[in-house]
């Protein structure tokens, strides 16, 4: 199938419209992962989520084949801040602006407010990926030369994306998250049959004290309501304003998330004597459970560990899901099961001066992370050991 080598560039998503995007979003390849997909982004769109006001302007970039049918597609953003990304660069910002450069604007790649790792250059499942590649990211550091911005990024590509990304000249950079991995598990108990005395004791001692005078719902698909949303998001704003101060995400995009995407979203409540009073949002692939936001209006001992971990993880094997990603950053994960594993972003720094710099870092901080992770995964995995115990 042969592309034409212009690439179109669109200042929203539905100029591109949601059945050309998806037949590249929804390549079986992607493994259903829902924050590609059309419906996803178009709502963060629509509710003013990611939109040129908050500091998200879409730049998104479509390949057309010579049948003029959509072939490829990059989520593209021009941002002028780094909030929302989880992939902290806020010390590159400095340094170019010491050095009398404007690091603002930048491109970058990426489902927004999202820290879960996923395709990022979408190509239809017939087409040749390596070359609908080539003209996706060539866009975009054409873009990036005709706006003259600082950067290109792409944040939590996925690994065969990363690599190949780095192949093409662009800086490799490496994070981690904690997920947890389905070894086959019949229910929650077999999980807990393969961690350690101490850790099954406390687990099951924090699941008893958390769902003490709760009732606990795990809501999909024609079950959710906008009672459910009204209470969710008065959840989100509280721990939202606490944590961030402006919170990304507005009612209105959960309204359309349950209007359009109902069967991808698990949104796990707790709920005493008749009132919410917390809940945890997951989206759903085809393979993974990803934990995305969560919030309450009551202080239960363990209730969060209770919703956003234990629950996800018995909802996940009940449904034959192979892991859980539960979001950025918390170390105290690991002793509930998920384990450090790797997540990825790819850099293109158009100042030479600065370029150097950032990829000798980014190299230096790939192989200390190889280290931290093996030795968190040793030292403070909650599972028995061959031996048992």
């Amino acid at each position: 199938m042969k592309l034409k080598p212009a690439v179109r560039v669109c200042r929203r998503i539905s100029e591109i419209g949601k059945t050309g995007w998806d037949a590249c979003a929804a390549n079986p390849a992607y493994l259903g992962n829902p924050f590609v997909l059309y419906d996803f982004l178009d709502a963060l769109e629509s509710a003013n989520c990611a939109v040129e006001r908050t500091g998200w302007g879409p730049q998104h970039l479509a390949v057309e084949d010579e049948a003029g049918e959509v072939a490829a597609v990059m989520p593209l953003y021009l941002k002028s801040h780094s909030q929302g990304e989880y992939i902290f660069d806020h010390a590159w910002a400095d340094a170019y602006e010491r050095a009398g450069g404007r690091y603002y604007p930048k491109l970058l790649s990426a489902a927004p407010f999202t820290p879960a790792t996923g395709p990022r250059l979408l190509v239809r499942p017939d087409v040749d990926a390596d070359e609908a590649r080539s003209y996706l990211v060539g866009g975009a550091l054409s873009l990036c030369e005709r706006y003259g911005t600082s950067s290109f990024h792409v944040n939590f590509p996925t690994e065969d994306e990363w690599r190949w990304m780095g192949a093409q000249g662009m800086a490799l950079r490496q994070g981690q998250q904690y997920h947890w991995n389905n070894a086959g598990y019949a229910d929650f108990e077999g999980f807990l049959g393969a961690l350690s005395s101490g850790r099954r004791k406390t687990i099951r001692r924090e699941r008893r004290e958390a769902q003490a005078g709760l009732e606990i719902a795990c809501l999909t698909g024609k079950d959710l309501t906008e009672d459910h949303w009204d209470a969710f998001f008065a959840f989100y704003m509280d721990t939202g304003s606490r944590k961030w101060g402006r919170p990304y995400l507005t009612r209105a995009f959960f309204s359309e998330l349950g209007e359009r995407m109902a069967d991808r979203v698990l949104l796990v409540m707790a709920r005493r004597g008749g009132q919410w009073i917390a809940g945890a949002l997951n989206l759903i692939g085809d393979e993974a459970l990803y934990g995305r936001n969560w919030g309450c209006i009551e202080d239960v001992p363990f209730l969060h560990f209770e919703l956003c971990y234990y629950q996800a993880i018995e909802w996940a094997i009940g449904r034959g899901l192979k892991r859980v990603e539960a979001g950025a950053q918390g170390q105290h994960k690991i002793a509930r099961g998920y384990l450090p594993t790797p997540v990825y972003s790819a850099h293109y720094i158009a100042d030479p001066a600065l370029r150097g710099p950032v990829e000798r870092f980014v190299e230096q901080e790939r192989s200390m992370l190889q280290g931290e992770m093996e030795w968190l995964s040793e030292e403070y995995s909650p599972f028995r050991q061959a031996a048992g115990s």
